[in-house]
């Protein structure tokens, strides 16, 4: 019985079996089939992603090749900038020179011009110094002061207006200084000099009537009938003077000349005085010139007397007076026209 059973038992195992290999066998050619589509989807995304990795290797490719000629056009324009960018920065460089060397000569040019209107106001005052000093002349100093203050103000320099103060200071001296009037009397003294050898000494007066002759010339005159007309006609020419007593006025033809030589010599002296406001001198000298004009001139004339009154005039205006100096203004231009640290004592 058992071997009857164990027949029947392989053939329950074997149909037992085969129930269970058909399914396993399914579902392997099922995992096969599966696993075959899973492939070929597999290797078609990997072809589209290795032909996508291909377009974006040439394109990376292409792009980079373009990058590398940009950047050569980039380097090529970056020298062309840098050699502009040297070539402007060497033009910049010769105009900053350029700009410096004209700055100085600028700077040159305004200080000779300074140093040329300081040697112009310089020269200026010192000649109306010398008038004031020599001639007393407070008009041609003042015209001189306001000219030299009008040539700085148009100039318009900073540095200019301590010097434009001194200045404006020894203008307002002047104003309020005494009236001299030096050249008016020095015109008068020479008036005088020029009218010196027309004044008429009391040695050129006219004759004496006829009547007043002496009887002794008469008969004289009755005796050399002979020589009546050639008298009558040298009688104008000739001129003779009987004088009584002993007179200063009478003198010899070559004295008289001495005489307005004398005369002009003392008023020479007596205007070289006025200039050098000697006053002593001057005075005295016009004393001596009236002296000798009332001693030897004949004061009836009328060109006499005018003398006279020119020397009485200078005789009693004063000469002596004190008057202000611009020596101030002088030292203040010599002092700008130093150089810095110096100044004038």
């Amino acid at each position: 019985m058992n071997d009857g059973l164990e027949p029947n038992k392989l053939i329950v195992g074997r149909v037992r079996t085969e129930r269970w290999v058909a399914p396993a066998l399914a579902g392997v050619v099922l995992a096969v089939l599966v696993l075959g589509w899973a492939w070929w989807g597999t290797r078609a995304e990997l072809t589209d992603l290795r032909e996508s990795v291909a377009k974006q290797v040439r394109e990376a490719a292409a792009e980079s090749r373009d990058s590398r000629t940009i950047a050569k056009d980039t380097q090529e324009t970056l020298r062309d900038t840098q050699a502009k960018v040297a070539t402007l920065e060497a033009k910049l460089a010769e105009s900053q020179t350029h700009q410096v060397a004209l700055e100085g000569l600028f700077q040159d040019l305004a200080r000779s011009r300074d140093q040329w209107l300081l040697a112009e106001v310089e020269q200026t005052l010192a000649i109306a110094a010398q008038q004031l000093q020599i001639a007393g002349n407070v008009p041609a100093a003042l015209v001189a002061l306001q000219n030299s203050d009008a040539q700085l103000a148009r100039s318009d320099r900073p540095q200019f207006l301590p010097l434009r103060r001194v200045i404006a200071r020894d203008i307002d001296r002047l104003r309020a200084a005494p009236a001299l009037d030096i050249t008016g009397m020095t015109l008068r003294i020479d008036q005088v000099i020029a009218a010196v050898d027309q004044l008429p000494l009391l040695a050129d007066g006219r004759p004496p009537a006829a009547g007043a002759s002496s009887a002794a010339e008469a008969d004289e005159r009755r005796k050399e009938s002979a020589w009546r007309s050639v008298w009558d006609e040298l009688k104008g020419l000739v001129r003779i003077q009987r004088l009584d007593a002993a007179d200063p006025s009478l003198l010899a033809p070559e004295s008289r000349y001495f005489v307005r030589e004398n005369l002009k010599l003392r008023l020479l002296h007596a205007r070289l005085a006025l200039l050098q406001r000697d006053e002593a001198a001057f005075r005295n000298d016009i004393r001596s010139v009236q002296s000798v004009l009332g001693r030897y001139f004949d004061g009836r004339q009328k060109s006499v007397s005018a003398a006279s009154a020119t020397l009485a005039q200078l005789a009693a205006a004063a000469v002596n007076v004190e008057l202000p100096t611009i020596a101030d203004s002088l030292n203040a231009v010599r002092n700008l026209k130093l150089p810095p640290g110096k100044t004038v004592p």
